[in-house]
């Protein structure tokens, strides 16, 4: 699928963001946009503030390696201190809604924030991924943003993205050596066991067709 993005790219008029989440998908598809010349193309990620300690470094390594700016956009201090207040720390796990609120305040704002101008946006998402991503196409009309998405991921295995991660040298987030096949945010994200699914990790406490935070909201 690499082969058509060049041709999906040429066809956007205007800005291009990419979202990278400190995935191994988001590595990739860093690495593929800026073999395309994407141009405009500003890469930016959601500091939800609650991410892994090792995450900061990881965010300087990435930059240093591609020589590009990650962009952080943070989730407003006011909406925080009421999510806070109202869940305190652990409070996300308390109910499907609590979660959603939480991923609302910290992912879903800001991304709004982040896609604002943008002509279309690029995600490390593949199918493969979870039965939420299953119907995912390699370009789709984002409803919810008005623009253009971008999936090049869509059809990888695991086995293609680990091989394409090996040949080119890629830099991966800390937490992957650790036993974790997904980076979130630290109270909603724990190492995978053997023989689990790879999105297993992920808010562990519910039902695998509720595992999204609302950023990539399908139109169907």
């Amino acid at each position: 699928m690499e082969m058509y993005l060049p041709r999906i790219l040429d066809r956007i008029k205007g800005p291009v963001a990419l979202a990278f989440s400190y995935q191994a998908e988001d590595v990739v598809a860093l690495q593929l946009a800026l073999h395309c010349g994407a141009e405009s193309l500003e890469v930016f990620t959601l500091d939800t503030l609650k991410l892994f300690p090792e995450t900061p470094g990881y965010h300087e390594t990435v930059e240093a390696f591609f020589q590009v700016p990650i962009k952080r956009y943070y989730p407003d201090p006011e909406a925080v201190q009421d999510l806070e207040k109202k869940l305190g720390e652990w409070g996300m796990r308390g109910s499907l809604e609590d979660r959603h609120y939480c991923c609302h305040v910290r992912k879903v704002a800001p991304l709004s924030q982040a896609l604002q101008g943008k002509s279309a946006w690029i995600t490390g998402l593949r199918a493969a991924q979870s039965v939420t991503r299953s119907g995912l196409q390699i370009l789709e009309y984002d409803e919810q943003h008005q623009l253009m998405k971008i999936n090049p991921l869509v059809s990888w295995s695991e086995a293609d993205l680990t091989a394409y991660i090996q040949r080119h040298g890629l830099p991966l987030h800390p937490r992957y050596a650790a036993g974790f096949k997904s980076i979130g945010c630290a109270p909603c994200t724990r190492a995978v066991k053997e023989g689990e699914d790879i999105r297993a990790g992920r808010w562990w406490w519910e039902n695998p067709e509720h595992k999204e935070c609302g950023l990539h909201v399908r139109n169907n």
